[in-house]
């Protein structure tokens, strides 16, 4: 059985298997702490059902939060939310780290907030719009694209809303200001 590899990046390696319904990601021994964490994550293989239903709330993700940015507006909300699945603070699903609700002061927080505000049911879906975004998440699920400013990048927000985080800003893209934690 041949092995094709599509992408190695920071000692992540996603193995696809020709005619196998499964995919799976390995980290070096010698790989950063995010490619440790995403083995974790990771390490068993994932029926193709499952690679599906993920690629599916990575795109409605990017589209939602990012469908009119530039491609690396698109790439980056989907690393960020990668990210996130990557992290033990948050859960080990693409989907359930859309979805996620948060409990705060009493009332429901999305962590995307296009979840809770009924934007998927009032905007119209644009098909060039949405195939890139099907794009970007195929970019970041499947072939491991990451920016290397946004490796610890977990939060973001646009800019034209003011959230007060304690996070250290990392960088601008289009418009979306992305930070990580402070090192504490």
């Amino acid at each position: 059985m041949q092995r094709l590899v599509l992408k190695a990046t920071l000692g992540i390696m996603t193995v696809f298997i020709p005619g196998a319904i499964v995919w799976w990601t390995v980290a070096d021994q010698v790989g950063t702490a995010q490619a440790q964490a995403e083995y974790r994550v990771m390490a068993e293989p994932t029926p193709m059902a499952q690679v599906e239903r993920d690629l599916e709330c990575m795109t409605r993700n990017i589209y939602y939060e990012a469908a009119t940015e530039p491609v690396e507006g698109k790439l980056a909300v989907g690393q960020v939310t990668m990210n996130r699945v990557a992290d033990p603070r948050f859960p080990n699903d693409v989907c359930a780290v859309v979805y996620q609700k948060t409990r705060f002061s009493e009332r429901t927080v999305c962590q995307f907030s296009w979840y809770c505000d009924g934007s998927m049911q009032r905007r119209r879906v644009v098909e060039d719009l949405w195939l890139e975004s099907r794009a970007a998440a195929k970019k970041v699920m499947l072939e491991g694209w990451r920016l290397p400013s946004l490796e610890r990048s977990m939060f973001y927000h646009a800019d034209y809303v003011n959230p007060r985080w304690r996070k250290d800003r990392v960088i601008q893209i289009g418009r979306h200001i992305f930070y990580q934690d402070r090192d504490v």
